[in-house]
């Protein structure tokens, strides 16, 4: 049975660009250092009438914390470079992927900067209110699957040999972590149905392609899970804002997002705590008399 598609409200921003956010987390953590110096030199200058002892102390103290902002500033920088790096191979995965396509046939768009292969209108059509992909739709996954299992390979941390295969070791590269079949609708119909049908068009295209490439679902992240899944967002995040049938018909669509692993976790821990002893050796300066 068709399924009415619903008008919401759209979100322009993309809003899940891993590697900007996490830039910005290792910009503000630098400034948090940076403040707590500042405030170090403050007091230092305030306390410029103390003893040769109490100078001496708080040089100690000074240089313990210049050694600890100078050594949080490298790891911030080679977090960055990694960061970096991921951003790179990403954007070499996406133009493979495009021209590979290309060369059989198949339309897609890249969007670097949210790591998106947008399969537009022109790849993988849905009739209004239908989940079901359509004969021609069919068609061009047959074309998307083994180009995706040709490519994706060299770009994950493990490709298990069966789903039974429990060889995958952990490793520290830039990987991909996700791959996001997204589903989304045009701007017809009731709001719980849409969310419901940009979900079902994921899960379609998703069954499709693994049963096209079943080498798909042996494609596993650092962690050891299958890198594909699913997402759908309803009306909320339109290509074209018209109301026309052309524009409806755009938003109709399948997205292809690729989210890079490279497990900051550890450093951030370590960040946190040095960042914690950097307030200890502060609240010893406030204590010398």
């Amino acid at each position: 049975m068709a399924i009415a598609e619903s008008a919401d409200a759209y979100d322009r921003g993309e809003g899940e660009n891993y590697f900007v956010s996490m830039t910005d987390m290792m910009v503000g953590m630098l400034f948090i250092f940076i403040i707590m110096l500042m405030s170090f030199a403050f007091l230092f200058r305030q306390q410029t009438d103390a003893t040769k002892a109490t100078q001496d102390t708080k040089i100690a103290h000074a240089n313990v914390i210049e050694r600890k902002l100078a050594d949080i500033e490298k790891r911030i920088s080679e977090r960055l470079d990694e960061l970096r790096q991921a951003t790179r191979l990403r954007q070499k995965l996406l133009y493979e992927l495009h021209d590979q396509l290309d060369a059989v046939g198949v339309k897609v768009k890249v969007d670097e900067l949210n790591g998106v292969l947008r399969l537009t209108e022109d790849t993988i059509k849905f009739d209004f209110g239908n989940a079901n992909l359509n004969n021609d739709a069919r068609e061009k996954v047959k074309k998307i699957a083994p180009v995706l299992a040709s490519v994706l390979p060299a770009y994950v941390s493990c490709t298990k040999a069966s789903s039974l295969d429990t060889g995958c070791q952990n490793q520290t590269n830039a990987s991909i972590e996700t791959v996001f079949i997204e589903g989304h609708t045009d701007t017809i119909g009731p709001d719980d149905q849409n969310w419901v049908l940009s979900v079902q068009r994921a899960a379609n295209t998703y069954r499709e392609l693994t049963f096209r490439a079943p080498l798909l679902r042996r494609l596993h992240n650092r962690s050891d899970q299958e890198i594909l899944s699913i997402s759908g967002y309803s009306s909320t995040r339109p290509l074209d804002t018209g109301n026309t049938p052309d524009a409806r018909q755009k938003n109709r669509r399948i997205d292809l997002r690729f989210v890079m692993d490279t497990d900051p976790t550890a450093d951030l821990e370590e960040m946190q705590r040095l960042l914690q002893q950097m307030r200890i050796e502060i609240e010893k300066l406030k204590e010398t008399p």
